[in-house]
């Protein structure tokens, strides 16, 4: 029996995790901009909704995001302090995947990505900076910038039910 029989059982969990981990994303479906066959129907946007939505941006979110919603140069790479660099809004990230309810709670609350090294916020909070209106209309800018698969996509995410998120400042 080894000297320290608590590092078998450590690394024994380890290991069981990193196989049901394995397994479960190699059984999931892969996400796509489409899941249903009957389309879903698209409300034409308010342009002067995303031209308010595109001023409030720029005004708090485009100094991390970037002026055209292009986020952080590599932002899929963690960067020296082992988290994500702010991701883009375009069709290029990943935004159009959530429904406006968790885009909403994010821009609303902050959040920290699960997979960044810090425990810090990986976004702050907008909540004492913008309205509900405000929140809206930049969303309704992201929407302007994705394209009409992305945009359907995203309206089936609103048809569902939110993903509640348990805590304030922890993503989804």
């Amino acid at each position: 029996m080894p000297a320290e029989p608590w590092r078998a059982v450590v690394l024994g969990g380890f290991l069981l995790s990193a196989i049901l981990t394995a397994a479960t994303l190699a059984a999931a479906p892969a996400l796509s901009p489409v899941r249903s066959g009957t389309p879903v129907p698209l409300a034409t946007p308010d342009p002067g909704e995303v031209a308010t939505g595109r001023q409030v941006y720029l005004q708090n979110c485009a100094s991390c995001h970037g002026a055209n919603a292009e986020g952080a140069t590599n932002w899929l790479q963690p960067d020296a302090r082992g988290n994500l660099p702010p991701p883009p809004h375009d069709d290029t990230g990943h935004t159009w995947r959530h429904s406006d309810e968790e885009l909403a709670q994010i821009i609303r609350n902050g959040m920290r990505d699960v997979f960044n090294a810090t425990p810090d916020l990986t976004m702050p909070p907008f909540k004492d900076q913008l309205s509900d209106e405000e929140i809206a209309a930049v969303i309704a800018y992201f929407k302007s910038l994705w394209s009409e698969e992305h945009r359907r996509f995203q309206e089936e995410q609103n048809r569902r039910q939110p993903m509640a998120m348990a805590t304030p400042g922890v993503g989804p």
